[in-house]
């Protein structure tokens, strides 16, 4: 016996009975970001490693130990993206969009890859929408991103909804900063894990970022960035604090949280929702304003954010979010013999030429059992071609609400079809 296949270990299909949250998520997202000013911006699905160990960071655990690389046949190390932020910033620079009037505003979407353990919500390969700004340091700008996420998932109907937020200063306060915590944590060496043992002198702030159970006790006791901002940092984030006040948008200051990418600078954020167990956060982004220079461009502000579908639509579920389903087939034929079906076949394309949805009955099946197909898909409309019918140049058509059938010349079934439909709308 052939062997059969499944899915990769950390994959899934998103079969057709899941597709109308997916189409709702995304009618959402793509109308807001016209509504925010965001235009779109398809990126490759794979770049040069050097671009994400650079720009998302060697002692990243992304870069350590999720990324899919690979050898391509010209000897380059190339990678799956398993973000879209260091590719957003590559284009910027590639395609001289600093010339651009400021703020730049882009989205992006598409799947990402991570090797990672697959949980709820979490996949090795999942979908992403991605918002970024560029050329503005404005708090407000902080804001409009975040405001752009917020109602997504208040569209979304998504319950309990707040921000996590922080501020992790920038290359002119964090150091001392780091000094500070490196000088508590070196105390603390020998309750920790072996992997915040290496980050200590490699990328000490993302000791904070740890999930390890063992290391929680430490990262709670650890100092707070916010007692080490410089004014410009404190004051920025002072700003933008007054924004969510000012618009009433619940918001806990978390001052663990620095998310889990070397390029972040000031605001980094959560949206958090009920709805997904423990693991409340549903996006999350920050500003990263030295990226765009670390990757060869000019000195750039930035700030985006991003979010996994899988775990949007996981949560919908959770919180018993309703979506209308995708519309099926209106009208069903149900040719018997080869005449009918090419007289059914000229029909239903002029159907679909007007934008009504048809499908067609396939093979040599008996009446009944095109009948039960035409029930199993709900329409509203049959129409019954046979020898008979051929032999009179007509059709029966059956409405499947009242039970009604008349029958109809073939000159005729289309606009009877479009009046009986337009009718019942």
């Amino acid at each position: 016996m052939a062997k059969r296949f499944q899915n990769p270990k950390g994959t899934r299909d998103v079969l057709p009975e899941e597709q109308h949250y997916w189409r709702r998520i995304e009618s959402v997202f793509q109308r807001l970001s016209d509504v925010y000013g965001f235009e779109k911006l398809t990126l490759p699905i794979f770049e040069e490693t050097s671009l994400f160990q650079r720009g998302v960071g060697e002692t990243t655990d992304i870069v350590e130990k999720e990324m899919y690389t690979f050898e391509d046949k010209g000897g380059n190390s190339m990678t799956l993206r398993p973000e879209f932020t260091a590719g957003v910033v590559r284009s910027y620079i590639q395609n001289g969009m600093a010339s651009l009037t400021n703020p730049v505003k882009v989205w992006s979407t598409g799947p990402v890859f991570r090797y990672e353990r697959p949980q709820a919500g979490r996949y090795r390969q999942f979908t992403q929408f991605n918002v970024e700004a560029f050329g503005e340091i404005d708090p407000a700008l902080d804001f409009e991103v975040m405001s752009l996420a917020w109602q997504l998932y208040d569209e979304l109907q998504f319950k309990n909804l707040s921000f996590q937020l922080n501020s992790i200063g920038c290359p002119v306060c964090r150091p001392g900063y780091l000094e500070q915590l490196k000088s508590y944590y070196h105390k603390n060496l020998h309750i920790v894990c072996d992997d915040c043992k290496s980050r200590l002198d490699k990328n000490p702030l993302r000791l904070l970022d740890c999930k390890n159970v063992q290391c929680q006790p430490t990262i709670q006791s650890a100092p707070a960035m916010k007692e080490h901002l410089c004014a410009e940092c404190d004051d920025h984030f002072k700003t933008l604090l007054g924004y969510l006040d000012d618009m009433k948008r619940p918001y806990v200051i978390n001052p663990r949280l620095v998310r889990g990418l070397d390029y972040y600078t000031k605001t980094v954020f959560e949206v958090w929702a009920e709805g997904i167990g423990a693991q409340n956060a549903v996006c999350g982004g920050g500003r990263y304003d030295g990226l765009a220079e670390m990757l060869g461009g000019k000195p750039t502000p930035g700030i985006g954010f991003a979010a996994g579908l899988e775990r949007i639509v996981l949560t919908m579920q959770n919180q018993g979010v309703e979506v209308d389903p995708i519309p099926g087939p209106r009208v069903y034929f149900a040719p018997m013999g080869d005449a009918a079906k090419r007289a059914s076949v000229r029909l239903i394309t002029e159907l679909r030429l007007q934008g009504i949805e048809s499908v067609i009955g396939f093979g040599g099946r008996s009446f009944k059992a095109l009948m039960r197909e035409a029930n199993r898909r709900g329409v509203r409309l049959v129409c019954i071609m046979g020898e008979e019918e051929i032999s009179k140049n007509v059709c029966q058509v059956k409405d499947m609400e009242g039970g009604e059938q008349k029958s109809i010349s073939l000159e005729e079934v289309i606009p009877a079809v479009k009046e009986i439909l337009s009718a019942g709308s």
